[in-house]
């Protein structure tokens, strides 16, 4: 049996749409405040919530935004009931995640039909969830076109930033999650001695700074703008929302975090052991998968870029790039380089 929690400070009105329920074999519990309501959902976790909009204390909107963001009720399903409803009041709370609108006074039918409309499409979403994560080979499912993240994402604000201009940097508390629309961030840490190591370049479809965010703690990395970029910007409470909402988010991330630490480790293992000849044919593979495009990578890179990828002097570095241009592994012309032959240079001994 399904519960329903109804919210509603009209005591004739509550208990007219708790008989409904009853009498329709729904499990119904109440509260006459939006207080005590956000109290009962916490502690009853319903199934679906009917609530009033309009509430001394605290209103419906106030409920909505509290219960999404706690993990055991941002998912149920939640209906609000209202006198009247403007084009502004719909978008506010949908915006807040509301999943309908019912205006009072409601007959029985559309009461009933919302309520196992919901309940039906929410059993369904709880069943794809845990077919959607895993196929049949168990392998996770984290393809997301960039269309799709501007639908799940309720992104606050759009931001351009200027080649080389600081997204962030260490030591800063997060308020924004980065979502790269267009461009390239590099993320970086700095020695005592202000010697720079970009510990990745992130691209079109990734998240920056997520790691600090979920942690609640500082910065531990810099972020800039390695080319212009049109970053979109998720807020603290918008981005746990959406993590407790959205599956597709989660397994976004957790992929990011995973193939981050799988070349910060490899990275790791090249510096401590691999020539520098090596070290570099490896950070040239990491750039031809960031621009490749028809089997060519080119872009332009400043030398002491590469070298802070790379880990390694400036100097070493050009000699080096000259090397590898005269054995046909690169092309260059001034800041650009153009990779023909990925193999080739994945193929370099030690």
């Amino acid at each position: 049996m399904k519960t329903i929690l109804i919210i509603e400070d009209n005591q004739d009105v509550r208990e007219n749409l708790a008989e409904i329920l009853h009498l329709s074999s729904y499990n119904v519990i109440t509260a006459p405040n939006g207080i005590l309501g956000v109290e009962t959902a916490l502690k009853e976790i319903p199934d679906l919530i009917l609530c009033d909009i309009m509430m001394p204390e605290l209103d419906g909107y106030g409920v909505l935004k509290i219960l999404n963001k706690n993990p055991k009720t941002t998912n149920i399903p939640f209906i609000f009931l209202t006198a009247k409803v403007s084009q502004n009041d719909f978008r506010k709370g949908m915006m807040l995640g509301a999943s309908d609108f019912l205006t009072k006074p409601c007959t029985d039918l559309d009461l009933l039909e919302a309520i196992e409309v919901r309940l039906k499409k929410n059993d369904q979403l709880l069943d794809a969830f845990q077919d959607n994560i895993f196929d049949k080979n168990l392998k996770l499912k984290k393809e997301f076109s960039s269309d799709q993240w501007e639908e799940v994402l309720v992104l606050n604000e759009k931001r351009h930033y200027p080649k080389k201009s600081i997204i962030f940097e260490v030591g800063q508390y997060p308020k924004w999650l980065f979502y790269i629309k267009k461009g390239k961030v590099k993320c970086t840490l700095l020695n005592d001695e202000g010697k720079e190591f970009i510990t990745s370049i992130c691209t079109a479809g990734d998240f920056v700074g997520f790691a600090a965010m979920i942690n609640e703690t500082k910065y531990m990395e810099n972020a800039y703008a390695f080319e212009d970029c049109e970053l979109t910007l998720l807020s603290k409470d918008d981005f746990f929302s959406t993590l407790f909402k959205h599956q597709e988010v989660v397994l976004k991330l957790m992929d990011m975090l995973a193939k981050r630490i799988t070349r910060q480790n490899q990275k790791l293992i090249s510096i401590a052991y691999n020539s520098v000849r090596k070290k570099l044919a490896d950070t040239l593979v990491v750039l031809y998968e960031k621009y490749e495009l028809n089997g060519q990578a080119k872009f332009s890179i400043l030398r002491d870029d590469l070298a802070a990828m790379t880990g390694t002097a400036k100097e070493t570095i050009i000699r080096t790039l000259s090397d590898l241009k005269e054995e046909g592994y690169i092309k260059l012309q001034s800041n650009v380089i153009t990779i023909t032959n990925v193999e080739a240079l994945k193929s370099i001994p030690n």
